[in-house]
């Protein structure tokens, strides 16, 4: 179960970033899932932050779960 916290982890702090990383600077414009959604235009920058706050959730979460 931790691993999997830690991927999805993982993943949304991929789409964050690159979220962030578009709307900033205009890069990594071929891809991530943020630019995709329609109902996010124009709160993109807000959805970007939102993933990289549960992406550190995920990982606290996983980080006290225990080890087997």
């Amino acid at each position: 179960m931790k691993q999997v916290l830690e991927v999805f982890g993982f993943l949304l702090l991929v789409q964050g970033v690159a979220a962030l990383v578009h709307e900033l600077t205009g890069r990594l414009s071929g891809w991530g899932l943020v630019r995709r959604i329609g109902f996010l235009d124009g709160y993109e920058v807000f959805a970007g932050v939102t993933l990289i706050v549960l992406a550190v959730a995920l990982f606290a979460v996983a980080e006290s779960r225990k080890t087997r």
